[in-house]
């Protein structure tokens, strides 16, 4: 079973906004064993659409299209699709209601007629009624094949995916049981892992594949399996990961589908009773904002700072002139020197700091591009650890932030 996904709009194709609707679609159709074949972006124009079409269907089960839908002349993809379909637009009622009762809840401005040609679909169309928006989506058949045609706004086209498309596919075809289970390494690079799980990698069953996913100090391992029969594809795939853990168990830290790093972490301290602080320099609030996306990290997570310039870690942290002018901004004392005061400033059981030189420039400190110190105080020690993290600015922020969440877990 193949989808093609065609997303409509200059807004894409000029880099205005980034396309996380193909993205979407994709994951949630891997989830039922449907492959996308293809994603394809274009402009709203006539033509482009026809061709776009013509091409999705021969090369596709399900064509999924996106955006183009809006109320303003240039959104012609309704009109499009009726070509394409030997069809016209008529209007349906339930849509109208559907709009106007949107318009008197939350807008003050009048209903205009351009408001109300979002009802019109065309006469081959089972209506997808969209209750976030205005524009339905629409479900049109073709020698065999579903075209389904979805508003661009990412809230409303997520609604519809998963309320109503992906069921009415289910309805319609058989699809097999497609199961994956990631876990989660750090500190190991994806070669030496590799090398490391050679033999049960060769030893997996033909049904079950195995994806390295490297990002900037961990890899994700994703165990991928696709089987007519449940019970059988999730006996293995547990079996596989029951014996690829005792080969990684120093490198372990949990698996992805269950939650995050910072997630695991912030579990741990919540069980332990613990509280973490936090001092940031070169990464700027990264560590603290992992942390603070998660539901429930005030139950763990005192507070932070980010002391990016040298006179703020004087001025909030209390650090020494002298310590700084003696050491460099970007060294192993002022590190541990944060990491102590700001556990101190809130009274922590943990805290950590970050300290380093993110490019592209040397900044306040002699130390080289990539430099970074990470440490960690608890109430009992404080202790730190250099790294070299490459001289690509984004690329060190990342980094960094991994390695703390690693030798904090480690820590805990």
């Amino acid at each position: 079973m193949q989808a093609e996904i065609i997303t409509i709009g200059d807004e894409i194709l000029i880099g205005q906004i980034v396309d996380t609707n193909s993205a979407y679609i994709g994951k949630e159709f891997n989830k039922y064993g449907i492959s996308i074949y293809q994603i394809t972006s274009i402009q709203d124009e006539k033509s482009h659409i026809l061709q776009a079409l013509k091409e999705a269907e021969a090369n596709a089960d399900i064509i999924i299209i996106t955006g183009g839908l809006g109320p303003t002349k240039d959104d012609i993809t309704k009109h499009t699709i009726c070509e394409y379909f030997n069809d016209t637009l008529v209007e349906d009622k339930a849509v109208l209601a559907n709009v106007e009762q949107i318009f008197s809840k939350w807008s003050s401005a009048p209903l205009l007629e351009v408001n109300k040609q979002q009802a019109l679909v065309p006469s081959k169309a089972s209506v997808l009624m969209n209750h976030n928006g205005t524009a339905p989506g629409m479900w049109l058949e073709k020698n065999g094949k579903v075209f389904v045609s979805l508003p661009g706004v990412p809230y409303e086209m997520k609604a519809l995916i998963s309320e109503q498309v992906i069921p009415k596919l289910r309805e319609q075809f058989n699809f097999p049981y497609i199961m994956h289970k990631t876990i989660l390494t750090y500190g190991k690079g994806e070669s030496a892992l590799a090398e490391d799980i050679s033999k049960w990698e060769e030893d997996l069953p033909n049904f079950i594949k195995l994806a390295y996913l490297p990002s900037l100090g961990r890899v994700r391992l994703r165990l991928s399996g696709k089987s007519l029969d449940k019970i059988v594809l999730e006996d293995e795939i547990k079996k596989q990961v029951n014996l690829l853990l005792p080969q990684i168990e120093d490198i372990f830290v949990g698996f992805e589908e269950d939650e995050s790093i910072e997630s695991i972490i912030g579990k741990r301290l919540t069980k332990l009773g613990k509280t973490l602080a936090i001092a940031e320099s070169c990464t700027g609030g990264r560590i603290a904002e992992s942390f603070t996306a998660n539901a429930g990290a005030s139950a763990y997570f005192e507070g932070s700072v980010v002391t990016y310039a040298t006179a703020s870690k004087v001025k909030v942290l209390g650090l020494s002139e002298e310590v700084i002018n003696k050491h460099s901004v970007v060294s192993k004392e002022v590190a541990e020197a944060m990491a102590k005061s700001v556990r101190a400033l809130f009274n922590t059981d943990y805290a950590l700091s970050t300290t380093g030189n993110a490019g592209p420039a040397k900044g306040d400190s002699d130390a080289e591009v990539g430099t970074v110190w990470i440490a960690i105080a608890t109430k009992d020690k404080v202790f730190s650890k250099v790294f070299d993290f490459g001289n690509l600015r984004e690329k060190v922020i990342g980094r960094a932030a991994n390695k703390a969440f690693e030798m904090l877990l480690k820590e805990i």
